[in-house]
């Protein structure tokens, strides 16, 4: 049996398709993470705005390696490709066949992603593809999945469900039209704990920001404070990055949610 690996993010979608991954009997080895620096600052989930020590925390508690490729911000298409591709030059080298990935519906996004692996030997895997999103979220939290809603796009949800659990009350309180799932980028999440998790990664929401465009959850691991850096009154701030869960033009794809 080969090896696989999983295109990670830390949302609900990515760590959905890492248990469903795990659950067929593929042998996951390994995680795969995009991050950027904005304005000089840590290396962090774009939109997102999580730190790579919870990534690192979440891959810990997996019991699985993170792999990380950062991108330049702005990180024009060939860029972007290379460097994933060079990653997965180094999977592959490594015995990785598939990278599974979280994508649900957008086919856009899923087609960015298939040209991007195309000829790496390293092929997609979409375990969730074409699920129907109320009940796969319904599902992910039945199941024990245990999130926090870390950015919504203001124009479309309350920014007051930034740093909210993401539960059966968080479903229910999203307005009419909005996918259950986030699946055009109406909010992304943050997952501490649930299927395959060996303990929960603890974290507190230090406040809210202005940034990319979405009103950003502050997340720290619990008990400690904010950094500087990600302060709850910094200025809200435009970047080309605004985009659906990576670096890049909008749609492109670095991880599920």
């Amino acid at each position: 049996m080969s090896d696989v690996w999983v295109s990670w993010s830390g949302g609900k979608d990515a760590a959905t398709a890492l248990a469903t991954a795990r659950a067929s009997g593929l042998r996951v080895t390994g995680l795969l993470s995009t991050t950027a620096r904005p304005a000089g600052a840590a290396a962090e989930i774009p939109v997102h705005g999580v730190g790579l020590p919870l990534l690192e925390a979440q891959a810990a508690a997996l019991g699985l390696p993170l792999h990380t490729v950062e991108l330049p911000s702005p990180c024009p298409d060939g860029e972007y490709t290379a460097r994933i591709r060079a990653a997965l030059a180094t999977a592959r080298a490594a015995g990785v066949s598939r990278l599974v990935c979280g994508d649900l519906a957008l086919a856009d996004v899923r087609a960015f992603r298939e040209a991007v692996l195309a000829g790496t030997g390293v092929a997609g895997e979409f375990p969730l593809w074409g699920t129907d999103t109320a009940e796969l979220a319904r599902r992910m939290i039945g199941d024990g999945l245990r999130a926090v809603v870390v950015a919504v796009d203001p124009a479309r949800l309350p920014a007051g469900l930034a740093g909210r659990a993401f539960d059966a009350a968080f479903l229910g309180d999203l307005p009419a039209g909005i996918d259950p799932c986030g699946e055009n980028g109406e909010f992304h999440t943050f997952v501490t704990g649930g299927p395959g998790f060996g303990h929960d990664v603890s974290v507190d929401v230090a406040g809210t920001v202005e940034r990319d465009g979405h009103v950003q959850a502050v997340l720290v691991p619990a008990g400690q404070p904010a950094t500087s850096e990600r302060s709850t009154d910094s200025p809200a701030c435009s970047s080309a990055n605004d985009v659906d869960s990576g670096a890049g033009p909008i749609r492109r794809p670095s991880g599920p949610r």
